[in-house]
């Protein structure tokens, strides 16, 4: 009740007085229909088509006087016209409600879809770090086309409720007993099929569980398709996905079981009823035969809508649980939001450094609750336009330190500080905009080598691109190019090779005019040649902007003005590379002694 509620509260907010006017239509086509029904039995006896005594029905006998003191001439045609305009107009009203209706339904997915996408882009780093990216494209694809569909039930729900107590209004009108009797028999089904209400629902979080797994497993295949294919391991993947498919399968299966079996109760309930019903009329009660017509035809309507009103609730409950994992999503997500982006969200003036970058007494963990600090006690400095760089074993906290030197992360203990002030939220906008990050695996999306550079800065000339692929040693390949910048380099930058793409990321960071450019581990996946071609990009940046590099290649470093060497989250050296190479008892001389070994 409490998902309901809100699905409520949110389609008010997000359609406003629209939400209104729905309802209003929908009372106005109940009305209408119900007028309908109750008026053609009379107005067809009134011209003689069958004998019936309309006094005994209220409202009707003074409502016939009237018509027939008018000077409306009463006869078949006219009398059938009467009805198709009044139908006619239930159509009409019906059209647009059911129009109405779709446009309320898509303003608030789209409303859902955009709040959801945002608070996502607004979390903090650290809210990526424990999901799987899958997670997020399930949700933003199958759970909130659930919700669209729970929308749209809930709808279907209330129309047919309003739909509903009119009919009942006007059958109590005519006959409280028999309106009474009808009523009872539908309260009685309906706590008999609440143990369907509660199956859909139960159905419906097995549901979530499962599409999450299924994109999950979709993720996970396409983006290790070559480890996957060069370890022959296609059948073992098919296997799994194939029992995986098995299990949605069975789940729709028992969910439309549950709806055709509420339904099969319903239909067959309704028919038992109509025979007991007119028997115990006439025979028992001895109902007036033009009231027992009118109240069983009523009914015939009624009861399909009875029908109408658990299946509604049996699906809408099935598809609640998507708006539960939305509605989660959202809190965590806005729970996490960066502070810089409380702000306005348009671009600032980037802050360009003058002095270094320092970290003081910084400390920082994962995980709150564990003893484990992934950083411990830092005390370092950044030069301004020097090279530094960044080294260890694998798990020494390299990337965690640098996320914490672009911001990306808040340190527990200490602060870090910029021209010698704190980074606070103030500056953390202006800060994050002066860097440039090229990461390990390059992110490059499918179009153009211009749309990719143009993903930083839209404007950028011809010229500023020109200029940013000769610092990164990319404009002789791409002058090579059968379309130059406007090639289509395919999904990921799968047409270049993984230099070359290396190259255009390191482009496109440059095209910032950063003020601070950080590569993670940006040629450790690279040949020889490709990473001498990066050095020399590298070299060419030098004094311009300060570089901190995280590197495993010692021979990236070598002309690092500063090195920086961590183990279990600590720095356990700095100094130059020629310094520290000579410290025989060092942490850097032994990975230069183990690369060196390597190399041999």
């Amino acid at each position: 009740m409490k998902e309901i509620l809100l699905l409520v509260q949110k389609l008010r907010s997000s359609s406003g007085s629209k939400l209104y006017l729905h309802l209003v239509l929908m009372l106005l086509v109940s009305c209408l229909e119900g007028i309908g029904i109750f008026l053609i039995i009379p107005l067809l006896s009134l011209i003689g088509a069958f004998d019936m005594d309309v006094g005994a029905i209220p409202f009707i006998s003074a409502a016939m006087d009237k018509l027939q003191q008018s000077r409306i001439p009463l006869n078949l045609p006219i009398i059938l016209l009467l009805y198709v305009a009044l139908v006619g107009g239930q159509a009409l009203l019906q059209r647009n409600q059911t129009i109405l209706g779709i446009q309320i339904e898509q303003r608030y997915i789209k409303k859902l879809r955009i709040e959801t996408h945002e608070s996502l882009l607004k979390a903090k780093w650290e809210f990526f770090m424990k999901r799987r990216n899958s997670d997020f494209n399930q949700v933003l694809s199958t759970e909130l086309n659930r919700v669209s569909s729970g929308i749209n039930m809930l709808l279907s729900l209330v129309s047919a409720a309003a739909f509903t107590l009119i009919q009942v209004g006007f059958a109590m009108w005519l006959s409280p007993t028999l309106t009474s009797i009808i009523i009872a028999s539908g309260l009685l089904l309906s706590l008999i099929s609440r143990k369907f209400v509660r199956k859909s629902a139960k159905l419906g979080k097995e549901s979530t569980a499962l599409f999450r797994s299924y994109f999950a497993g979709l993720s996970d295949h396409f983006n290790g398709i070559k480890d996957l294919k060069s370890n022959l391991l296609e059948f073992s993947h098919i296997r799994k996905f194939t029992e995986l498919c098995g299990k949605i399968e069975a789940n729709y299966v028992r969910a439309y079981r549950v709806y055709a079996n509420s339904q099969f109760l319903y239909r067959a309930s309704s028919v038992v009823l109509i025979a007991v019903f007119a028997y115990a009329s006439i025979k028992l009660m001895k109902v007036a035969p033009e009231q027992l017509l009118l109240v069983v035809l009523i009914f015939t309507r009624l009861w399909p809508r009875f029908i109408t009103i658990q299946s509604s609730l049996e699906r809408m409950m099935s598809q609640l649980p998507a708006m539960q994992v939305l509605t989660d999503l959202q809190k965590e997500s806005r729970e996490a939001r960066e502070s810089i982006l409380l702000k306005e969200d348009g671009l600032t003036e980037s802050l360009r450094i003058k002095d270094g970058i320092t970290c003081d007494n910084v400390s920082y963990r994962y995980d709150k609750s564990s003893p484990r600090l992934a950083l411990r006690n830092i005390n370092v400095s950044i030069p301004v336009n020097q090279m530094t760089a960044i080294v260890g074993k694998s798990g020494a906290g390299k990337s965690t330190f640098v996320d914490m030197l672009m911001g990306l992360i808040e340190p527990e203990e200490g602060e870090v500080l910029v021209d010698g002030k704190p980074l606070t939220e103030e500056r953390l906008l202006a800060y994050r905009q002066s860097i440039g990050y090229v990461a390990q695996e390059p992110f490059l999306f499918h179009g153009t080598l211009r749309e990719n550079l143009q993903l930083v800065v839209p404007d950028a000339t011809e010229e500023q691109m020109w200029e940013s692929l000769r610092f990164s040693s990319s404009d002789e390949f791409v002058r090579r190019l059968p379309d130059g910048l406007d090639t289509i380099i395919g999904d990921r930058g799968v047409r270049l090779s993984g230099g070359e793409r290396q190259r255009i990321v390191l482009a496109r960071a440059v095209l910032r005019k950063p003020s601070v450019l950080v590569l993670d581990e940006a040629t450790s996946a690279l040949d020889s040649e490709n990473e001498v071609r990066i050095k020399e990009a590298l070299d060419r940046l030098r004094g311009k902007m300060t570089i901190i590099v995280i590197a495993h290649r010692m021979s990236t470093i070598r002309h690092a003005d500063k090195v920086i060497v961590l183990d279990n989250g600590e720095i356990v050296q700095q100094g130059g590379y020629m310094q520290l190479s000579q410290e025989t008892r060092g942490t850097f001389r032994k990975l230069l002694s183990y690369q060196t070994g390597a190399n041999a």
